[in-house]
């Protein structure tokens, strides 16, 4: 039986880093998701308040596997 994939795009944020960011946006993918087998990080931001950095964003496409 072949596997049929479907891909999300979800958007998350952290005051740390982009790293952090995409670590919770799959985190919480995997809460309501089930089958999580892939993500690519498809964009990253970051919010600038007084020339620093105050929050890192990442766009991430999450894949995962329908069930049958």
């Amino acid at each position: 039986m072949e596997a049929i994939a479907r891909v999300t795009t979800l958007t998350a944020a952290s005051e740390t880093s982009f790293q952090d960011a995409v670590e919770k946006a799959i985190a919480r993918a995997s809460k309501t998701l089930r089958g999580v087998t892939g993500a690519e990080v498809k964009a990253q931001k970051a919010k600038v308040e007084n020339g620093r950095i105050t929050e890192y964003r990442a766009v991430v496409d999450v894949t995962f596997i329908l069930e049958p």
